[in-house]
């Protein structure tokens, strides 16, 4: 239990501390977001930059971990939505570890890097969330998921699936295939992992109401 309540606090601490030991080898603007071509078009001073994700990473953790709670009818969460917020704090670090990395001048190709790691998010999500039960933080929340436990259940072990599949293409593209590919399977897995399980728990809702 000590666990699940304070990993959250370790692994800003964690980004934090990467940033304090190089901060005084980061340049005085450095690049925060780069366009599809990898190209650098946001800047933020060192001062923000350096430490802009560690503090996001706080405020979605707490934001993650109250909104559930505000609803009386819905569980606290589980282990499976713990290890869905870790993923996501998880994804975030090597983001921030990513952004530190081109300030220091390393190439870092992420035209597949970015990708690989969206694909290992939706992976994990997809091993996840059909064990997560209903709540109102974490998964495929729907009118129809949360107005049912067997839309819900049964949602959620499709999007398993979807979320597994297209992320094991999106890594398999970021390594295999050529950039602007890797670039379209991303596009075409987000959209299917995202808006195909909201479709399927519709779909699933019609079904039972009109039995």
């Amino acid at each position: 239990m000590v666990l699940r309540r304070g990993y959250p606090l370790l692994m800003v601490l964690v980004a934090s501390a990467v940033s304090l030991g190089v901060y005084d080898r980061l340049p005085a603007t450095m690049a925060v977001h780069w366009d599809l071509d990898g190209n650098p078009d946001g800047w933020m001073p060192r001062g923000v930059g350096a430490f802009l994700t560690p503090v996001a990473m706080l405020l979605v953790a707490g934001i993650l971990r109250t909104v559930g709670r505000r609803r009386v009818a819905m569980t606290r969460p589980t282990l499976g939505q713990e290890i869905g917020i870790a993923a996501i704090l998880g994804l975030l670090l090597a983001v921030h570890l990513v952004v530190l990395a081109v300030a220091l001048g390393y190439r870092v190709p992420l035209g597949r890097v970015v990708p690989g790691m969206i694909g290992a998010l939706f992976v994990l999500f997809g091993g996840v969330l059909p064990l997560a039960r209903a709540n109102a933080s974490f998964g495929v929340r729907t009118p129809w998921t949360l107005s049912s436990e067997s839309v819900w259940r049964r949602t959620h072990e499709f999007a398993g699936v979807t979320l597994t599949a297209a992320g094991a293409a999106m890594i398999v593209s970021a390594i295999l295939l050529p950039k602007e590919l890797t670039l379209a399977v991303a596009v075409a897995g987000i959209v299917a992992g995202l808006v195909g399980p909201a479709v399927y728990s519709y779909l699933t809702w019609k079904r039972e109401t009109k039995r």
